[in-house]
C-alpha cells in the first residue's frame, strides 16, 4: 500500500509540476494558448455584458481551449476598465454610425420600461462598436500573445510518462 506521505520530494514535485502542466495546457503550442488568450479578448469586448464568463466557460468547453488563457484575455474588462471600454465600445458605434448625439439619461425614471426607453437609441452604436473592438482586440491580441509565448516557454515537449512509485516491500 503506497502511501503519498512517503514519497520522495523530489517525485512529489515532478508529479506537481506534471499536474500544472496540464491544467495549464502547457503541452500544447504557444500558438494555440495565443488563440485562447485571443478569443478571451474578442469575449471582453463583447456587447453580451453579463454572459462573458459564460462564453468564456462554452469556448472552452466547445473548442477545447485552454481555460485559464481564456479567462485572462476575457479579464481585460474588469472593474478598473469597464467604464473606458464601454465609452471607446459606444463611441467607436457611433463614429461608424456617424452619429454625434450625446448620450444622456433620466435619473428620475428608474422603473424598467424607463431604462429600456433610454438606452434603445444607443443599442445599435453600443452593439456595433463591441463587435468592431473585439475583432480588433482579438486581431492585435494574438500575435502579441504568440510573442510572449514562445518568449517565455520552452518548444513543447512530448508528455512524460512517470513510473508509479514501487510497492511497498510486505514480507
Amino acid at each position: 500500500m503506497g502511501n503519498r506521505s512517503h514519497q520522495p520530494s523530489a517525485q512529489r514535485t515532478r508529479s506537481f509540476r506534471a499536474l500544472l502542466r496540464q491544467v495549464l495546457h502547457l503541452q500544447e503550442s504557444p500558438q494555440r494558448t495565443a488563440l485562447a488568450f485571443a478569443l478571451g479578448v474578442f469575449i471582453a469586448f463583447s456587447p453580451a455584458y453579463g454572459l462573458h464568463t459564460a462564453m468564456v466557460v462554452l469556448c472552452t468547453w466547445l473548442f477545447g481551449l485552454n481555460f485559464l488563457a481564456l479567462l485572462t484575455g476575457a479579464l481585460v474588462n474588469n472593474p478598473w476598465t469597464v467604464i473606458p471600454i464601454l465609452g471607446a465600445t459606444y463611441w467607436t458605434g457611433a463614429l461608424l454610425l456617424g452619429r454625434t448625439d450625446q448620450p444622456s439619461f433620466d435619473w428620475q425614471d428608474m422603473s424598467f420600461s424607463g431604462i429600456y426607453q433610454q438606452v434603445l437609441p444607443y443599442a445599435a452604436p453600443f452593439v456595433l462598436g463591441g463587435l468592431v473592438l473585439s475583432v480588433l482586440g482579438a486581431l492585435v491580441s494574438y500575435p502579441a500573445a504568440c510573442l510572449f509565448f514562445k518568449k517565455h516557454r520552452c518548444a513543447p515537449t512530448s508528455p512524460t510518462i512517470e513510473p508509479l512509485p514501487p510497492p511497498d516491500q510486505v514480507g
